[in-house]
């Protein structure tokens, strides 16, 4: 396996938090979390609002994503084609739009040197001071190999859509070596204990998902996890660009009228209702394939 290159998805500042949240619940209602879930099986829980915020979802919304993107340093117009082109991968299945704009855009890229490959997540994108970027593209230009468009880019991209990272599911981080990530991760990316038990270690809250039942290790928001620092010594694959199981998912939470069913039952899958009244997920036939499930809120 190659060396793991990674991604840091950009939180919010914390005073920010409970803004953002009310935000994305205005968008797309279905972002409220459960609290009626969490009352029941804790007696006498009464969450703050900062509380409710961290397990608010950051999806756009069943009619759809269209949002205005514009570039922070005035690259060539082939540069910002290309990297349009791959954000629009996503729209393969799902009512999904990223549409070119030089008027207060929505999504702001930057190429800044040094500062890595990142992205905000899903409405979160909307708290950010328009002078600012929501992305980042550290140093691609046109001659940035094509793999690597379609791993970071449609990656960065899954973020802004509200996809957080796979590998941070429960039972993937359970197959991670604590001690041997810590000095990997510092080895490699130069990542303090603290940075590694943010990214990799600690897993995503189960209670606040939304999509299939289990993790999927192909998918194009997993990193690639080499086999030195897991516990049985095998690597969790990663994915390198957006694989059946992210299309389809990406088609349940933002469904068009080219996706809806038929995408589902061409992928092998049958869908089930999650959350009363909330998106469809797809659920793994017995066909031994993986299916996935993402996060509602970092």
């Amino acid at each position: 396996m190659t060396k793991c290159i990674v991604c840091s998805p950009k939180p919010l500042p914390r005073e920010l938090w409970i803004k953002a949240a009310e935000s994305a619940i205005a968008i797309n209602p279905v972002n409220r979390p459960p609290v009626h879930r969490l009352t029941r099986v804790m007696p006498g829980f009464a969450p703050t609002k900062a509380h409710l915020s961290v397990l608010t979802t950051k999806y756009w919304g069943a009619k759809g994503v269209k949002l205005t993107v514009g570039f922070l340093d005035n690259p060539s117009a082939d540069l910002r084609k290309k990297i349009l082109a791959h954000m629009n991968a996503w729209s393969k299945t799902a009512n999904v739009a990223f549409v070119a704009s030089s008027v207060d855009p929505q999504v702001r890229i930057a190429r800044t040197p040094g500062d890595g490959y990142w992205s905000y997540l899903g409405t979160d994108v909307l708290q950010i001071e328009k002078s600012q970027p929501t992305m980042n593209l550290d140093s691609f230009t046109l001659a940035t190999p094509e793999a690597e468009y379609r791993r970071v880019v449609r990656h960065e991209t899954g973020h802004t859509l509200g996809f957080p990272h796979e590998h941070m599911r429960k039972t993937l981080v359970a197959k991670i070596d604590e001690e041997k990530a810590i000095e990997y991760f510092r080895r490699t990316q130069g990542w303090s204990p603290e940075q590694t038990r943010l990214q990799v270690l600690t897993p995503l809250e189960e209670g606040s998902l939304i999509g299939t039942a289990t993790a999927d290790d192909h998918s194009i928001m997993c990193y690639q996890i080499p086999g030195e620092i897991t516990k049985d010594g095998q690597p969790i694959p990663g994915g390198l660009d957006i694989d059946n199981w992210d299309y389809d998912f990406a088609a349940r939470i933002y469904p068009s009228s080219k996706s809806g069913p038929k995408g589902g039952k061409k992928a092998g899958k049958k869908v089930t209702k999650k959350r009363g009244g909330g998106a469809k997920s797809p659920t793994r036939k017995s066909s031994g394939k993986k299916s996935k499930a993402k996060r509602k809120s970092r």
